[in-house]
């Protein structure tokens, strides 16, 4: 005869106690122990075994038959945890499920956040007992990020072909990542920096001298990391074309050119188009729109500004590209306008 266990305690839902399972499992504001033991009930409730829910739920069937038995014998409230030693917390659930789900679903008047003391005030908690109920549930109302997705219809196609360019380059080819850098400001500090001791950074003053603007042309070459650059003063087709001829010249005559760049219009020009027609050679891959992330050369640019451009500084607009000044001159900086 075939072992059968011991036999599973009943469990059956009113549909109030079903609602309130299928809020605090699903809901993102509850506590993932409460959630998880919410999803151990209703699996239950469907009549599953202890083995079937906790390989479903990825859990040991111990814990399984725990709160099963749990909820069968004090229903909702048998899924709290049982009472710690120590002094009773002055803030109860209740008061903290009102603190998160006030600061993700609303705002106060006048603002455009929560902050700890306009929280405080509405619920009547201290300061310190918002800060730390926002710390346990990694809540940080004061801090917002950016993001942009791409609306161009042939995103998949056109990052699998820049992709596929930087992981596996054609044979007998060369992939050049190229973007221009416009407006560059050449910008030196009016007064000479105080240098670094310890116990206190490098002080610079806060205002500066301008030196004129470029614009700095850039192809990175993404198999070693070589750059091909120019400088002009502006940043036309005209400009664009200069610098496809110094791409020309300096990448051998035997190897194909592959270049990655971003839909600006100067690269699409019928000057452009003509010139590419010229030369066959040269092969334009465009990134998808909103993406120019995915260009390796942006990558390039920011880490040269922060080293070389903001850091070293430079004394005019044609000395943008060669690199961080000497200790003994003045500290400059260099920002995009």
């Amino acid at each position: 005869m075939a072992r059968t266990g011991r036999p599973k305690a009943v469990l059956e839902l009113s549909a109030e106690e079903r609602e309130q399972l299928q809020r605090w499992a699903l809901r993102r504001t509850s506590a993932q122990a409460l959630a998880m033991r919410s999803r151990i009930v209703l699996a239950c409730a469907e009549g599953r075994s202890n083995s079937v829910v906790a390989a479903q739920l990825g859990v040991s069937a111990q814990m399984v038959g725990k709160w099963r038995a749990r909820f069968v014998e004090a229903r909702l409230d048998g899924l709290a945890d049982d009472p710690r030693p120590g002094r009773p917390a002055s803030i109860t659930a209740e008061q903290v499920e009102d603190v998160v789900v006030a600061t993700l679903e609303s705002t106060p008047g006048n603002a455009t956040h929560w902050s700890r003391a306009k929280m405080a005030e509405r619920t009547g908690l201290s300061k310190s007992s918002i800060g730390r109920i926002w710390r346990a549930f990694e809540l940080k109302p004061h801090r917002a990020e950016t993001f942009k997705l791409s609306t161009d219809p042939l995103f998949v196609e056109k990052v699998f072909d820049v992709v596929g360019l930087y992981l596996n380059p054609p044979e007998g080819a060369v992939v050049l990542s190229v973007d221009e850098k416009s407006q560059v400001q050449a910008l030196a500090r009016s007064q000479p920096a105080f240098p670094m001791m310890p116990g206190m950074p490098e002080k610079r003053t806060h205002d500066y001298v301008r030196h004129g603007t470029t614009s700095l042309f850039a192809a990175f070459d993404t198999s070693d990391g070589k750059v091909i650059t120019s400088l002009h003063r502006r940043h036309r087709t005209v400009e664009f074309r200069k610098f496809l001829n110094k791409i020309d010249q300096e990448v051998p005559d035997h190897l194909d050119v592959h270049l990655v760049c971003d839909n600006y219009g100067t690269h699409k020009t019928p000057a452009i188009k003509t010139w590419l027609a010229a030369h066959p050679r040269f092969h334009m891959h465009f990134t998808p729109t909103y993406s120019s992330w995915i260009n390796q050369v942006v990558r390039h640019e920011s880490r040269t500004q922060a080293v070389t451009l903001v850091e070293g500084g430079s004394a005019d607009a044609g000395d943008v590209a060669s690199g961080p000044v000497r200790k003994d001159r003045p500290r400059l900086g260099v920002r995009r306008g």
